[in-house]
């Protein structure tokens, strides 16, 4: 079901997402086949949404080392024009599980300690039923690897990250954007540690943990 291609991806010596997902958070449930929303604002940290500008937004799993790509959700948006999405989740992306997350990865913006590499932002990890699909042997075996993998406040080596992409994916329907009515600005004092992203700091994930 998936490719073996990786693509070394480096990570941020300074956390970058700055785009604050308010949904889906960790105790967000999205159905197979069914409308769901991903929604975002800006956490009021640099870089701005502005400055991330345009992203491919799409659904992963995996570890804080290495991440498989299941569904694209939209190549191309503005998170500075655009707070929210309507996709349809495609069923046969993997099983019911909890282990899906978001990966907002701008089109524009580079990672700042490393340019040759996009800035990513990401969703908390979240539940999705109704699924009809399997996770390969690489992919639980990425999911096994998130109790040896970087966790929340650790700073630790390697530097770069695999991630193994998907066989082509696409998304089940026509996701549609709205613009920003979708997402309410809350003081950063309101974005405490259960909040739906974590960034990528020297190979460690921070901010909410997603694993």
């Amino acid at each position: 079901m998936f490719s073996r291609s990786l693509v070394a991806l480096a990570l941020a010596a300074s956390a970058l997402a700055n785009v604050y997902t308010t949904s889906p958070t960790a105790s967000t449930k999205f159905s197979g086949g069914k409308e769901a929303t991903i929604s975002w604002q800006d956490d009021g940290k640099a870089p701005s949404m502005k400055d991330f500008g345009p992203a491919k937004v799409s659904i992963y799993v995996g570890n804080a080392q290495q991440q498989t790509l299941l569904q694209t959700i939209v190549p191309s948006v503005d998170v500075s024009t655009t707070q929210s999405i309507q996709f349809t989740p495609d069923a046969s992306i993997g099983p019911n599980s909890n282990e899906y997350f978001i990966r907002f990865e701008s089109l524009s913006l580079k990672d700042a300690a490393q340019p040759q590499f996009p800035a990513l932002a990401f969703s908390s990890k979240f539940e999705m039923d109704s699924m009809t699909g399997v996770f390969s042997a690489p992919v639980l075996d990425q999911i096994k690897g998130q109790s040896t993998a970087p966790l929340a406040g650790a700073t630790v080596a390697p530097s770069k990250a695999a991630t193994t992409s998907a066989a082509p994916t696409k998304a089940s329907g026509t996701p549609t954007a709205s613009k920003s009515a979708a997402a309410s600005q809350t003081s950063n004092a309101a974005l405490g540690t259960k909040a739906g992203w974590f960034g990528i700091v020297a190979g460690a994930v921070v901010g909410a943990s997603m694993f």
